[in-house]
């Protein structure tokens, strides 16, 4: 063998061994102020088991029909507390923390057979499965950011059991997952090790993140700040969120819109620099028979930023479908 050639063997062989060892030799610190779930649970919490996991979820009104919110990425039942009260008074009202999120069981590998309870098509059936928990035949689904692109997977998978979808700045055409070449990668033993380290930049970030997510973020109060750390004093929220990173994929929805067979409300704020503006505008287009309404002055997340214009654009909705 040349030099050469043995000099560019010995590098390959240190690279490996960097690569395979190197990630194991950083240190993972254990979170600190942890609580339990008990000690953080709100008067209005409550608890069911859906599919071998412990949901956390909040309920208000009664009747028909049943309104069902799925909140975004980093978030929880929190980001809907201006419009679960209005909302109720046109039936029930049922607001669930997403898997990796709020207050909902977080189990860790070993813990469960079968597909990753964090994955998309977990989180699709936790759905039906909640509503079957919960006496639900069918529901009309309210889906902010992440929690839209999981609602448009319901609508498509389960079709009879989805009444509407209203999509709040859904996240459909970016931000889906893992494109398909790195998740091998993701769920190798080196990156299990550190992806706690690399999620934990959601706590030293989430208030950036928040201010982003606000048309006008001098307007946000100093209890939303900590409503969204209220979470992140949960065991295992760090390692809970690199499985939903590791289990995540593209969901390709785009291809599939023209399936979409339900009525269909396409929400936006003219602000949103999360999922842009203009991916609401082109989902509306390609959904048939979508209805789009884009308020002013508002973000990413118009739930929290603009509740009575977006309970005034879903209660218009509603009436005019259901009337």
């Amino acid at each position: 063998m040349k030099r050469w050639q043995k000099n560019l063997l010995i590098i390959f062989l240190v690279l490996l061994l960097v690569l395979g060892v190197g990630p194991f030799l950083i240190p993972v610190p254990p979170l600190e102020g942890l609580k339990t779930v008990a000690e953080l649970t709100d008067p209005d919490s409550k608890f069911v088991e859906v599919n071998g996991l412990t949901v956390h979820y909040k309920e208000m009104g009664q009747g028909s029909p049943t309104f069902i919110l799925l909140h975004g990425f980093g978030a929880s039942t929190f980001s809907w507390r201006e419009v679960m009260k209005p909302l109720s008074q046109y039936g029930r009202v049922i607001a669930y923390d997403r898997p990796a999120f709020g207050l909902t069981e977080r189990p860790m590998p070993g813990e469960w057979s079968g597909e990753s309870p964090y994955s998309p098509e977990a989180q699709t059936k936790l759905v039906i499965g909640l509503m079957d928990a919960l006496g639900v035949e069918r529901a009309i689904l309210v889906g902010n950011s992440a929690g839209g692109t999981i609602s448009v997977q319901v609508a498509l998978s389960y079709p009879q059991r989805v009444q509407a979808l209203v999509l709040v700045d859904a996240a459909i055409y970016a931000g889906g997952g893992s494109p398909a070449w790195i998740r091998p990668l993701l769920d190798t033993p080196q990156m299990r090790h550190v992806g706690p380290l690399i999620a934990r930049q959601l706590q030293a970030q989430g208030r950036a993140f928040i201010e982003t997510a606000w048309h006008d973020p001098t307007r946000i109060p100093a209890e939303v700040f900590a409503g969204y750390e209220k979470p992140l004093q949960v065991e295992n929220w760090d390692r809970a969120l690199w499985e939903l990173t590791a289990a995540s994929h593209a969901s390709a929805l785009e291809d599939r819109l023209a399936g979409l067979a339900v009525p269909v409300l396409v929400l936006t704020g003219d602000d949103d620099r999360i999922v842009p503006t203009e991916q609401s505008l082109r989902l509306a287009e390609e959904i048939p028979s979508a209805e789009l309404v884009v308020l002013a002055q508002c973000g990413h997340l118009p739930q929290e930023e603009c509740p009575n214009l977006f309970m005034d654009a879903l209660i218009a909705f509603y009436k005019n479908q259901y009337r």
